[in-house]
């Protein structure tokens, strides 16, 4: 038996050992019980790759983002095999992992219920104790129909076989060169208990998976497109210990304390009525001072920072999207154009943009102008489909805080460099303080200009976030693709990344627009162009801030800012005229005068997260006082009227949290 030699790669160290021929990846790390797959020459492997020599080897811990894809991966077939044990007649979709979990999209005659649910969850405990064993065998086309011809939708993937995209999850079905079928077979018979295509790998056997728990399930087209049938998708999320699957069961369950759709609610900030259609918000009296309060304090913002505010229509011909370029590679985002004045083709606008580039090109500009920055609150509208829309966060018409800015290319650093510091500074004043940058690179296939304008600006925002000393990560192929863009990503109270601001350089819709202006020596030059969208939109920044925060907005945000709570009807009057006093001060302060006891009218303020609760009774009467009570339910009684005031003043100018 001959000797083969491979390496072995553990972080930065490699060693050279000599191993006998049919050696196995799980061979090489044998004892390492974390190690669940192995990738070889760069590709993943299952443990049962037998090793070539030559060949350079890396375990794949279960941990790892490879490992927690193939863990839960894994578990997905699971899942479908034991739908199809209960229900046979269940035809198979596709089934990727995701985000802390995996899903996998089934036909059949009608939805899954809760107990169904539960039944498939118990039979998959069944399967993952037998201890199947993964098994990888690679077919021909015409083998694959043949085994697979009770499957159609498996039938429409194998004739994607090395095409097949990432967006809808068929990759991980037939992404590969070949065609592969994984059984799943009895460990002590090696009997097939059953089977799917896959490009896998897998973990050896079902024992493998140490905790799971299935989520939900929900309607979904299939590969995504509504043309296609309606299959039923079950969502499922599995772990390397059953303590972190509690931590994510946990950390899901304070997720949805501080689901903003929920608190919009309970708070009567916003609805999203069924009558105006999905994905098209309206604000409510309590929800509007939050958002009014928001845009006020950025209008403040901007002004200090040399911007200039613009107006723009709803509306436009759609020659304008011609020019823009939004027509050609952003058309499916837009909604579907209204033949007005005889036939001409009017849009929604997706964007701001060219509506700020006719502006700057309403008559001629000097250098002296510049930089020139444009920023507007404008409303767009986007068609997303009806299953990504979701709440503030994903809407179908928003409103942007949007600015555009016009430098030469000397500028053009500078700017940037300012740009991003004003951001990033005003994040932090609305109470978001944990930030990491990315730099979204040219798509190969979706850009316009030249490749060497695409690289001096990506390498100019490089250096520009470089310079803010956060994390940065790189993101290729994520650009729009008129330029390349710095995007800000910032972590909430617990622990959840939002993308925040964006700062996109743009050299191409200048040119597209024929933008010029007149430089010192005469000459007629091409301004560079810097797009800037500080919350990305009011109504997603509004939603973020409203999780963030669990519904208890800082007092400078809060919608009302304090209450006044009479102990008894004679102290009504009393209160009035605090909260009279406290108005002329600008702060925002109700007194509840109801017919409810104290004790309810306390709670009430609790569940509306109100900062301050200004109680008053004979004593603080008495003593021109009131007394506070906070949100932690803590108190703080006997303060002077005058200074109770003066307290809930500086709290709101300081912007601070109580």
């Amino acid at each position: 038996m001959s000797d083969v030699r491979v390496i072995i790669q553990r972080d930065s160290e490699r060693e050279e050992r000599v191993v006998t021929t049919g050696t196995t990846a799980a061979d090489l790390f044998a004892g390492e019980r974390s190690i669940i797959a192995a990738r070889v020459g760069g590709e993943l492997r299952d443990l049962s790759y037998v090793l070539v020599d030559g060949e350079e080897v890396e375990g794949v811990e279960i941990s790892s983002g490879d490992g927690l894809n193939i863990l839960r991966h894994s578990t997905a077939h699971v899942m479908a095999q034991a739908v199809q044990e209960l229900f046979p007649e269940a035809k198979l979709g596709i089934g990727p992992p995701v985000k802390d979990g995996f899903y996998y999209d089934f036909d059949v005659e009608k939805p899954f219920t809760p107990e169904d649910l539960k039944a498939i969850e118990k039979k998959m405990q069944e399967i993952q104790k037998r201890g199947q064993k993964f098994a990888r065998r690679v077919v021909t086309d015409e083998a694959a129909r043949e085994e697979l011809a009770d499957e159609p939708y498996k039938l429409e993937l194998i004739g994607l076989k090395g095409a097949a995209s990432s967006d809808d999850g068929a990759d991980v079905e037939v992404g590969a060169g070949e065609l592969t079928i994984y059984d799943n077979l009895d460990a002590k018979s090696g009997e097939l208990c059953w089977k799917d295509l896959c490009r896998g790998p897998h973990l050896p056997t079902t024992r493998n998976i140490p905790a799971f728990k299935l989520m939900r399930n929900a309607a979904a087209y299939w590969r995504g497109s509504e043309k296609n049938p309606m299959l039923q998708r079950i969502y499922g999320t599995a772990w390397p210990s059953k303590d972190e699957l509690k931590a994510h069961l946990d950390f899901l369950a304070e997720a949805e304390k501080r689901d903003h759709r929920k608190l919009g609610n309970e708070l009567d900030l916003f609805s999203i009525p069924e009558q105006i259609g999905s994905g098209l918000a309206v604000f409510h009296p309590k929800g509007g001072i939050v958002r009014r309060v928001m845009e006020d304090y950025s209008r403040r913002r901007h002004e200090e920072e040399g911007y200039e505010f613009v107006y723009t229509p709803h509306a436009t011909k759609g020659k304008l999207f011609e020019t823009s370029g939004h027509l050609d590679w952003y058309a499916e985002g837009m909604y579907p154009p209204m033949q007005l004045d005889e036939g001409v083709d009017y849009y929604l606008k997706p964007m701001n943009c060219p509506m700020h580039n006719l502006i700057f090109d309403a008559r001629g500009r000097s250098y002296r102008e510049l930089p020139l920055r444009l920023f507007e609150f404008g409303t767009v509208y986007r068609y997303e489909k009806s299953g990504v829309v979701h709440g503030l966060t994903r809407a179908r018409g928003f409103t942007q805080d949007d600015a555009h800015i016009y430098c030469t290319r000397e500028q053009m650093s500078e700017e940037l460099d300012k740009t991003l510091t004003f951001v990033l500074g005003l994040l932090r004043d609305y109470g978001l303080t944990d930030f990491y940058l990315e730099l979204s690179t040219k798509d190969p296939e979706k850009f316009v200009g030249s490749d060497e304008v695409w690289e001096e600006a990506t390498e100019t925002l490089r250096q520009v976030a470089e310079k803010q000393g956060l994390p940065l990560v790189p993101d290729p192929g994520g650009a729009a693709f008129y330029g390349p863009k710095i995007s800000v990503q910032a972590r909430d109270a617990i622990g959840r990344t939002w993308q925040m601001s964006t700062i996109q350089l743009d050299f191409n819709l200048p040119e597209r627009f024929d933008l010029e202006y007149t430089s010192a020596d005469g000459s007629k030059q091409r301004p560079v162009m810097i797009h800037r969208a500080l919350f990305g939109s009011i109504e997603r920044f509004f939603a973020v801030l409203l999780e963030h925060y669990a519904g208890a907005f800082p007092a400078w945000l809060a919608p009302v800012q304090a209450l006044g709570i009479p102990i008894g009807d004679g102290h009504v009057d009393y209160l009035e005229k605090f909260a009279a006093a406290a108005k002329k001060k600008g702060l925002r302060v109700e007194v509840d005068s109801s017919s409810d006891r104290m004790q309810k009218k306390i709670r009430n303020a609790q569940k509306q997260k109100v900062p301050f609760m200004v109680i008053a009774g004979d004593e603080d009467m008495a003593n021109n006082a009131v007394s506070f009570r906070y949100r932690d339910g803590s108190q703080e009684n006997g303060i002077p009227f005058d200074e109770a005031i003066a307290k809930i003043a500086q709290v709101v100018e300081e912007r601070a949290q109580v």
